[in-house]
Parts: C-alpha cells; structure tokens; sequence
C-alpha cells in the first residue's frame, strides 16, 4: 500500500553547492518558523565544525508540509570521507534532489553521492543551483548532468529526470529560468508529483529500521530511522533484533514523529514514515525492532569498507594533563567505542600488544581530522599516528585502495604537479585544456600517495590548484612511495622558544612555533630544508655582555611562523612522529623523544637495512 500523504527524500550534491540553504528556504516557505521567529543562517548545519568550515558533516532530517502533504527530508552530507552517512540516509527516502552549482557543475563527490543513489533505484529530480552566477553556464552543466547518469549506468527512468532551476539564497525555483516565480512552490510540486509516496503495510508486523542515532540528556539514546511495515505504540512491547540476536519485551519511553526542527511526541507511527524512539538500551544502527511474536529482522545497512586507519594513543609527553578532563586509556577507548556507535563507517580495534593504544579505521584524513577536532573540544588530551592505508590479501598478491584524483589547475603548474604526481606512482587518465587558462587533470594515484599530498600542491600552485578525490577501488601494491623529503627541526630541551634562537634558525629551516611558545625534548618545532633530522636548541638566549646597545636587537626582524592546522600537521608528520592533541594546543612530537635512543634506533634499522 503506497501513502500518498507522505514524501521521503534526500537532498544530495557536491561540497558547497547550497543544499543547507535550500532547506533553509523549504523551511521558511513551508510556514515552520513564526513570523517573528529569530533564525540563523544553514540552520541545519547545527555542529560547530559545520559552521566553520561550511559543510555537511551528519546527516540530518527535517519535516515540511506543503498541501497537506508530509515531506520528510534528509540534508546528507557532500564528502565521500562521510559516505556512511550518506548511505545510512538514503536507506530512510524514496527519492533524491540532485543539486549542482550552475557554474562549476558535477564535481567530483556528486558522482559519488548520484552513484549511491542510483545504486539504489531512487528517482531524481535535478536542481540547477546558483542559476545567478555570472558565470552560469546552465545547458552546458544540464549536458555534463546527463553525460554522468549515463556513464553511472542510470536506467531510462531514472535518466528522464524533470529539471528545475533555483536561486537557493533568494528562496525561488523556475520551470525556465527568468519565468515569474517568487518562490519554491514549483519545487514542492515537482517532489509531490515526481517522487512516489512510500509503500507501506499498517497491518503487518512491524519493522522500524534504525538508520541514525541521538541522545538527548532527558530520556537517553534516541534511534532514527524509517517505519518500513505495520505500526509502534508507546505503550506496546516489541523485540529488538541486533547483530547479535534478538531481545524481547522492549519498550519505549517516547516515540517522535519530525516536524520542523523539532520532535514531535506521538502515541502512535504508521508505516512510511520516518520516527524516533527513545527508551531501548543497546541500540545500534542497523538494528530492527520487530513484533514480540514474530520479530522480522531486514537487512542491516551495508557500506562500503574502511580505506584508511590511525592509531590513537593515551597522551604521555611531558606537557600531558595541562589542560584536558579525560586523560587516561578509560576515556579514550570509551569515546571511540561510542563514535563507532554512531557512525558505521568508523571501526575501533584494540591493538593486542598495548593497553594505551587503539586503531581507528575510517574512509579518509578529513573524517579522522573532524572526530579528533571534535574530540579535543570535548577536553580530551590524546595522540594520532601518521595515517595509514588498509591493504588487502587474495592469494599471493597484497592489494591496496587507490584513488581517483580531479585537480583543476592554472597552466603554468601542469609540469610541476604532473612530476609531484608521478614520484608518488600516479597514472594520468584523462586531460582538458579548455582555453581559459586552466587545465583539468585526472590521475589514478595509490590512497598512500595522496596522504600529506594537498599541502605540497597548494604550495606549487601558490594556492590557486582546487584537488578533490573519489575512491576508485582496490590494485595491486603499487611498491614504495617517497613521503616527506625534508627532515624535521626537534627542540632538545624544555624550554620557551627565544627569537634570538628562532633567528638562527632562519637558514636552517621554517619554523612552526611562535617566540614565547613552550616546548620539550623530542618536540617537533619546523620543518628542515634538507632531509635528516635536526636536533636544535631553541630556547637559546644571547649571553649578556658589557658592551650592548639598547636597541642594537630592535631592528631584527623575524620570519613569521608557519602554524600548521590539525589537517596539515597530519598530513605533515612522518612514520615516526606523531601529533599532540589538547583542548588549546596541537603539537608534533616525535615517538621517541630522548635523542640518543632515536639515534641508536635509527642505527639499528640501518644496519638492518644493509643486510649487517
């Protein structure tokens, strides 16, 4: 039975194409907010992290009315590094609207999010975004949009998308651009019209699928997902059918239908729509709650597998528990545990040779970087790896995850890039000069070459090259690849860092510490410009002596610091080092941090190496 008063979809697009706007606007329009209600900006985008660097970090889901008819939508986010919450969502909708900027067109992570879509036979409506842009070029993307549903092997419904035209900020959508709308109702028509109502069964056994997890301080963890079959009451009892087998006489505390931002307490959900319970312990995504009778489990959520790991350790340089609240292996393991709960592209393995240390596996740095950002706002003190990749073994040969990298770059650095690109065993595939100065690139690289790759490229493009990758799929090792080239600048003492010391340094290497800073033995302060490490004394003062002038220091000036960010600082640091990670400060450190003993290693692996 299909129902005809609910709509599920997903909104879907690349990285800052304006789908948070858009939903803002279907808000607004829908008659959510009071008139005189204060709303901020992308108020879907409520993390802080979100705000700050302008993308979809969790999926989110909000409810509109239009007609009398319920419209469910999920905000997924653009990122490929955060595909588990798109394929998590796209279980909960029936249908998508495919966003693309008007100018630059399908990037990169559209395919990625399409694909995952088409993959599961959902509907399409394509939305034109940004059609204001002086530099539009409307046919031209429309082209580019059909060319990429036919090379993601897209069925003939699936391809006769309807295409809509939008200003996102404005809060307007045209049949044909320039036609005399003033508002969204061509869209709302056009996902009542072209995306079907979702089937469902009231009188079956339930099957309320949990796609997402919540937690709310009053009643505890809250699972999201969509009512697939039959009916939940609040004061009913049902099973919970877990990865590990099922638990009956489960009941529920609340039950939450959306409406706005907010939830809604209901007594009772049918089938078709996407709810909320609150009050069952041990819930997982993936999990079904079923009839106490005849519990019915559907197929847990598949995603695709963890490309990339790091390992966390319990923070023990000699700066440790400065500034953090949870400081011990306790904490740590319980933080990540619970991490694993929520997002399924995450996995955590102890490491059975330490109790300090853990292995998180994930889909790429960015995802590693916003769970440790994320993290040390919380208070945590900790320490991450350098990025490795997960091979695989079939047979005799070991495979490893390549990637497909898009860079869009000024023709003078196509030489430079293309040299970088090949050390690090990179294939061209495909280039396009299309005469405005800028040449697009694609190459088939190993995931291992690209990690603390971006930091080299922008800094040979002097910034103006745009990178964006895609997961390409699993090839043979493709054999050693050089990583960072330079050594690094290691203080030898503890201390604060002195400008007559950083002076000298100038010749040496780039600093990346600020005079005034404190450091310790093994701290990693810049980065050498030759290779081999460098073990320097950076508190250094000049000695005092009878003769001096006042101002005889006043006319030095220093080179300013490079402060590297926490994504540049992982992509920076070597197999041996790692980074420091405090509520205030992100350090790099080595691994060892007594010297002599990093000598004596350094010793025994060369003789190794040699064959001694």
């Amino acid at each position: 039975m299909r129902k005809d008063n609910i709509r599920n979809i997903a909104i879907i697009s690349h990285v800052d194409h304006g789908k948070t706007t858009l939903v803002d606007g279907m808000l607004r329009q829908s008659g959510i907010f009071r008139a005189n209600q204060a709303v901020a900006d992308r108020v879907l985008d409520s993390m802080d992290l979100e705000r700050e660097k302008g993308i979809t970090i969790m999926a989110k889901n909000t409810t509109v009315w239009y007609d009398g008819i319920k419209i469910n939508i999920v905000d997924t986010p653009g990122h490929a590094d955060f595909g588990g919450e798109v394929e998590r969502s796209l279980n909960m909708v029936d249908g998508a609207l495919l966003l693309v900027d008007a100018s630059e067109g399908p990037l990169p992570q559209t395919r990625f999010v399409l694909r995952k879509a088409l993959e599961k036979r959902l509907p399409i409506i394509l939305v034109m975004n940004k059609i204001d842009r002086a530099d539009a070029r409307v046919e031209e993307v429309i082209n580019e949009v059909y060319d990429l549903f036919i090379d993601l092997d897209a069925s003939e419904e699936q391809i006769e998308f309807p295409v809509l035209y939008t200003n996102a900020k404005r809060g307007v959508a045209y049949l044909k651009p320039g036609d005399d709308s003033e508002d969204l109702s061509h869209l709302f028509r056009a996902i009542i019209t072209r995306i079907p109502g979702p089937e469902g069964n009231d009188e079956a056994a339930p099957q309320f699928l949990i796609a997402n997890l919540d937690y709310d301080s009053y009643v505890g963890q809250i699972g999201i997902g969509r009512m697939i079959n039959g009916t939940l009451e609040k004061n009913g009892t049902y099973t919970l059918c877990g990865k590990e087998g099922n638990t009956p006489g489960v009941k529920f505390t609340a039950l939450y239908s959306f409406l706005g931002l907010k939830k809604k307490l209901e007594e009772r959900v049918e089938s078709g729509d996407i709810v909320a319970v609150a009050g069952v312990e041990n819930i997982s995504i993936g999990d079904t709650i079923s009839s106490l009778e005849d519990p019915r489990p559907l197929p847990r959520i598949s995603i695709d597998e963890p490309t990339v790991s790091m390992i966390y350790y319990v923070n023990n340089s000699p700066f440790a528990g400065l500034e953090g609240k949870f400081l011990t292996s306790r904490h740590l393991r319980a933080r990540l545990e619970q991490e694993s709960l929520k997002n399924i592209a995450l996995r955590v393995n102890v490491l059975p040779d330490r109790a300090d240390a853990f292995e998180v596996c994930g889909r790429g740095e960015l995802q590693m970087a916003i769970l440790i950002e994320t993290m040390r706002r919380e208070g945590f003190e900790f320490m991450v790896s350098r990025p490795s990749v997960i091979s695989r073994k079939e047979g005799d040969r070991v495979l490893e995850p390549f990637e497909r990298l898009y860079l869009d770059v000024p023709e003078e650095y196509v030489g430079i890039v293309t040299e970088k690109i090949s050390i690090r065993k990179g294939r061209m595939v495909n280039l396009a000069n299309r005469g405005h100065g800028r040449v697009n690139l694609e190459f088939i690289v190993p995931s291992r070459g690209l990690i603390g790759f971006r930091s080299h490229f922008l800094t040979d493009t002097k910034g103006a090259g745009v990178m964006n990758t895609l997961f390409e799929g699993y090839e043979p090792w493709a054999g050693a690849i050089p990583q960072r080239v330079n050594g690094a600048l290691v203080a030898d003492r503890v201390g604060k860092v002195t400008s007559y010391a950083s002076l000298a340094m100038a010749d040496r290497g780039e600093l990346f510490v600020e005079v005034g800073t404190e450091v310790y033995g093994g701290m990693v302060i810049g980065e050498r410009n030759r290779n081999g490490d460098l073990n320097v004394n950076i508190i250094k003062e000049k000695k005092m002596s009878n003769v001096r002038s006042s101002t005889s220091e006043a006319t030095v000036t220093l080179r300013p610091p490079r402060i590297l960010s926490l994504e540049q600082s992982i992509e920076f640091i070597a197999a041996d080092e790692l980074v420091e990670v405090t509520p205030q400060h992100i350090r790099l450190r080595k691994m060892e941090l007594d010297q002599n003993r990093r000598l004596t290693m350094k010793r025994r692996e060369e003789r190794t190496g040699s064959g001694m």
